[in-house]
């Protein structure tokens, strides 16, 4: 959940010019009310060069997630800074670099090489040295390589600082429109079909906004599960190639959610994000929860097995529970 805290004015707020309260005020009024200096990149960057930079750290970075101008002027700042960068492939991370004129060493850092390229960090930030760790976009550890190098490195005594920045899950979500209080966010789903029912059968009942990550290859499958799964009235957001020439923002029921996907072929292309809406607040829990403990036991027992296990789990009766689980194995 993403707690939203309430922003209040601050103390310079009185100082605001009369004319502002009902025109929109000009960089240069406010400026001269606040004794601010006017905004300007290099003032900017002047004030970013003046941060700390602690050596021996390992600096969360995070990357645009297509269009190269959305990165922060202090992860520009630190990259240029930094003694090296642990990226998921070097020649993305190179390609970048070179567009922001920047050149540094580069130590790929991917999923298979996870835990022996920690080790290698590790004695370059005990010589000192400041590290950058990036992925292919967005921010690291989130769907992406990165959280066993952060823990390795957390668990070594050293220090690990993040960079705020771009997150494909953030800004689908600030585009979607859902009221949803809160959101979950599962990333990507398994690729195989009876462990992918199992996880959408374990998200069926909450309440909170649902947000995955999927490749252009599987989407029709997964919203094929989704579809057998959720309330075919639930909101679907897909965003497809977020900031990219080509972006596509689409909501609709999930009942029309597969047509509108066959109506264009360049829809299964481009990395997705998908929000589903959360479960309706008056859904029957019971049922969720049978359903629930029931498709996680099927896949590891006979059904017969799977409703009494089911009964002694939830307490509900075992007729019934082997009735349901006939039907959920019909559905799948």
């Amino acid at each position: 959940m993403i707690d939203r805290p309430d922003r209040t004015a601050s103390a310079d707020s009185d100082a605001m010019p009369p004319a502002a309260t009902d025109r929109t005020a000009t960089v240069s009024e406010i400026a001269a009310a606040t004794g601010t200096p006017a905004f300007s990149i290099a003032t900017l960057m002047q004030e970013v060069a003046r941060q700390e930079h602690p050596t021996g750290a390992l600096y969360v970075v995070a990357t645009p997630i297509g269009n190269t101008a959305d990165i922060t002027l202090r992860a520009l700042n630190l990259l240029s800074l930094v003694d090296a960068v642990a990226c998921e492939d070097t020649r993305n991370t190179g390609h970048l670099l070179t567009r922001y004129g920047l050149h540094k060493t580069l130590i790929a850092a991917h999923q298979h090489n996870e835990r022996e390229v920690a080790e290698r960090l590790i004695e370059r930030l005990q010589a000192g040295q400041r590290i950058a760790l990036v992925s292919d976009a967005g921010t690291p550890a989130v769907s992406d390589p990165g959280a066993r190098i952060v823990d390795a490195v957390r668990t070594a005594g050293l220090r690990v600082i993040p960079l705020p920045g771009a997150s494909a899950a953030i800004t689908a979500l600030s585009a979607s429109g859902l009221l949803d209080a809160q959101f979950h966010f599962a990333g990507f789903l398994p690729s195989k079909a009876a462990q992918r029912d199992t996880a959408l059968m374990a998200l069926r009942g909450m309440t909170a906004a649902l947000v995955f990550y999927e490749a252009p290859h599987r989407i029709a499958d997964t919203v094929a599960a989704m579809q057998m799964h959720f309330e075919p009235t639930r909101q679907i957001v897909f965003a497809r190639e977020l900031t990219k020439l080509f972006e596509e923002l689409h909501r609709c029921p999930l009942a029309e959610a597969g047509s509108w996907l066959a109506a264009g072929g360049h829809r299964e292309k481009g990395e997705y994000v998908v929000i589903v809406e959360g479960a309706p607040v008056d859904v029957d829990s019971d049922r969720i929860e049978a359903d629930r403990v029931l498709t996680i036991l099927m896949a590891q027992c006979p059904l017969k097995q799977a409703a009494a296990l089911a009964a002694l789990i939830t307490g509900q009766k075992k007729n019934a529970l082997y009735e349901r689980a006939l039907a959920l194995k019909d559905a799948t």
